[in-house]
């Protein structure tokens, strides 16, 4: 690699120091390369890295042998169990599952699998983000799978289905397993025997992750779990196992809402439109038997569940009404347990935001690498870049350090240019103050019926702030400039 000036600032040294890539320059690189994307993460790769010798250290370091999606995200995955097993109370780990999009590479098309209506071509990314329950707060992915879509063999029977180990159905337990896998690592580091006394870590999926495989899953190994139902189950009311039979959705409709309703924010499928419903709720203990045609691994034993029946009973004129059922194995027994988990469930969206500051604020689709090999660390790099932008917005929220002076959070150079941009003079800002003003540098109005500022406004305005930043080192630089030419030099040759 040429020459380099490694950037070693506590981000990158956060997320991907330690990453073992074989070489101390390697390493070293990868963390600088970190930091430059953590302040310019828009555009393509050229886009992010200015510097022509940063982008060559970043093609040449992501086309090395050594450099794996695996060892690229094992720091930072390992970072976030370390302030999960910190933390005491209700921590989420939401699952979701996206498509990549690589198909103008063409020349990956044979390596890639199907997306889309078949014709595209990328991945199936599979994600476990770890959110805190109380105050939303992410603290990052604890695992991450690539999945390449296989093209079903023409008459493939159920058994050779269940059996093939590359079905997408699989995505769900394997990324619970990998997510498990990395908090009992760390606690082996710790010297800790399993999850803390005080911790509860709970697994949420939509609707994609309703499997009685998946579930059966979950129960085995001690996860608690709620997730959104998709089939409308045959069931057993109550959880002995002479209870009557029934269908999990037409059961739950017949029960009368109980309880108070509430107010929430609810998100379409369309890209985040939002408003506010009024749901009410019912719930009921049921027993899930095993399908009576096997097409998945399970034990093939009942699994006793609380659904959660969440609805509105007046929705606006055009507008279709809001109802889940929500699956769980945490014990439902007032309408506050029950309110409880519709707020697990809520914190789910959390996720499609990770996904679009992957897609949107990352451009995680635009590297144009012409191997696998090397999209697939650039995959995992710029997926943990992704994290720092939802951070953004924890910050911003955060009241414990809302007073606190803001180079607590930010540089000295970063409040300086912000404060000096809008204020004409320089003085210490507090956090909440230096957010405020980045809202505003991203379009945010702050106007009192206006929302807290998201995490894409404040992106926008972190955008425009490195870029002041720079500027601001550029006009405080030195240039050995060469020296004016002499008069002499200016004039005319002689005349005589």
């Amino acid at each position: 690699m040429p020459p380099a000036t490694y950037d070693l600032s506590p981000f990158g040294t956060e997320h991907f120091g330690g990453a073992g890539l074989g070489d101390a320059r390697r390493n070293k690189s990868l963390i600088d390369l970190g930091n430059r994307v953590s302040r310019h993460p828009r555009g393509s790769l050229p886009d992010k890295y200015k510097d022509p010798n940063a982008l060559r250290r970043c093609y040449d370091l992501m086309n090395t042998d050594a450099v794996t999606h695996a060892k690229v995200l094992r720091p930072h995955t390992h970072r976030t169990a370390r302030l999960l097993l910190e933390h005491r109370g209700v921590a989420l780990c939401l699952h979701d599952l996206t498509e990549l999009d690589f198909t103008g590479i063409t020349s990956l098309h044979e390596e890639l699998g199907q997306i889309g209506d078949g014709r595209g071509r990328g991945y199936e990314c599979h994600n476990s983000l770890v959110v805190l329950a109380e105050d939303r707060r992410v603290l990052g992915l604890l695992a991450q799978q690539l999945h390449h879509r296989a093209d079903v063999p023409e008459g493939e029977t159920l058994t050779q289905r269940r059996e093939r180990e590359d079905r997408e159905s699989l995505l769900w337990p394997h990324g619970a397993q990998a997510a498990g896998q990395v908090v009992a690592d760390v606690c082996v580091q710790r010297g800790l025997d399993g999850i803390p006394k005080g911790l509860r870590l709970v697994d949420v999926f939509d609707r994609g992750g309703d499997s009685f495989e998946f579930l059966d899953y979950l129960e085995a190994h001690g996860r608690s779990y709620v997730g959104r139902a998709k089939h409308n189950r045959n069931i057993r009311l109550g959880h002995e196992a002479e209870g009557a039979e029934g269908k999990l959705k037409e059961h739950l409709r017949s029960l009368p809402a109980q309880g108070a309703g509430r107010t929430i924010t609810v998100r379409s499928h369309d890209g985040g439109t939002q408003r506010q419903a009024k749901l009410v709720l019912s719930w009921a203990a049921v027993t899930l038997p095993p399908p009576a045609q096997r097409s998945g691994h399970s034990r093939r034993k009942p699994l006793a569940v609380w659904v959660v029946r969440v609805w509105e009973p007046s929705p606006p004129e055009g507008v279709e009404a809001v109802e889940w059922f929500l699956l769980t194995n945490v014990a439902v027994k007032s309408a506050a347990d029950a309110w409880e988990r519709v707020d697990w469930y809520c914190r789910r969206w959390i996720i499609e935001e990770y996904r679009k500051a992957q897609k949107t604020g990352c451009n995680l689709e635009d590297p144009q690498f012409t191997t696998v090999a090397a999209l697939e660390p650039t995959i995992a790099f710029l997926s943990v870049v992704a994290v720092s932008l939802l951070n953004l917005r924890d910050l911003s929220r955060d009241k414990k350090t809302q007073d606190l002076p803001a180079t607590e959070v930010v540089s000295q150079d970063e409040m300086e240019v912000l404060c000096g941009h809008y204020h004409k003079k320089r003085r210490v800002l507090t956090v909440r103050e230096f957010f405020l003003l980045l809202a505003r540098l991203g379009g945010h109005q702050n106007r009192k019926r206006d929302h807290p500022p998201g995490w894409l406004v404040l992106w926008r305005g972190w955008q425009s702030l490195q870029l002041m930043v720079a500027g601001a080192h550029a006009r405080n630089t030195p240039i050995d400039l060469p020296p004016a030419p002499s008069k002499s030099d200016t004039q005319g040759p002689s005349s005589e």
